[in-house]
């Protein structure tokens, strides 16, 4: 399953699948699927360095969507997102990770 091209508005902001960046997805091969229960999770970036999650679904009750994301929960997203596309220093180069 690949990321559907989608346009979502939510408080005044324009969504776009097409002018975002791919950071990560849920899409691996499970032994049975690649959809993971039905559903898969894509996490985005905007040009202008906003997050928001596309959530695609082959359940028939449910539609694909979009949700826009605090930075906080983008990089929880990420962290639990199985294939990452983009390195996380590009796709969260304002956070600094200090040692431990």
């Amino acid at each position: 399953m690949q990321p559907e091209n989608m346009i979502w508005v939510a408080a005044g902001k324009r969504y776009s699948t097409k002018t975002a960046t791919l950071i990560a997805h849920d899409v691996y091969w499970n032994g049975y699927h690649f959809e993971q229960n039905g559903r898969n999770t894509f996490l985005f970036r905007t040009p202008n360095g906003n997050f928001f999650a596309q959530y695609q679904t082959l359940l028939p009750d449910e539609i694909n969507r979009i949700s826009p994301l605090e930075k906080n929960e983008a990089l929880q997203l990420y962290q639990s997102l199985h294939k990452k596309e983009v390195p996380f220093r590009v796709a969260f180069p304002h956070i600094k990770a200090e040692d431990a």
